[in-house]
């Protein structure tokens, strides 16, 4: 089992949103950044842990828990030309751009990005590095494990 990192602006989709769709379930859409694209693509796994994490917000932070809920397919919005995620270099017959569904198990507290960086336990998590700008970052089993104690407490 792996465990991801994955971001969402609150004003797109926001953990309570997502709790409140047909299934508690996305379509984690837009994402256009390669690396995140192959993380869905050749890496995510039907059941792998997801913090949900706000960004773009007055206080980001991982704000619940959710799953991976599907295989990889293709993010229609790349061929949709009224979307701001359209691509004109996509291709039906060659997508460019990938996504998984996400299951919303539950909302936590939030813990905002400051408690974050002052867990020693946490200090290399890849969201914490600076200069680290990619909407899904793998987390290790160990930072995954620290994070539910830290829900826990």
């Amino acid at each position: 089992m792996n465990y991801w990192l994955m971001k969402s602006e609150p004003d797109d989709a926001s953990i309570d949103d997502v709790l409140g769709m047909p299934g508690q379930t996305i379509a984690w859409y837009g994402v256009r950044n390669y690396q995140a694209r192959n993380f869905m693509r050749d890496l995510m796994k039907v059941g792998d842990g997801v913090l949900f994490y706000h960004s773009g917000c007055a206080v980001p932070g991982i704000a619940g828990l959710a799953e991976v809920a599907s295989t990889p397919y293709p993010d229609d919005t790349q061929f949709d030309t009224k979307s701001k995620y359209f691509d004109p270099k996509a291709e039906r017959e060659n997508p460019r751009w990938m996504l998984v569904d996400v299951r919303a198990l539950k909302k936590t507290r939030l813990i905002p990005l400051a408690e974050l960086r002052a867990q020693e336990a946490l200090a290399e998590m890849q969201i914490l590095r600076r200069g680290n700008r990619l909407s899904i970052t793998p987390v290790s089993a160990a930072e995954w494990r620290h994070i539910g104690k830290l829900l826990k407490a």
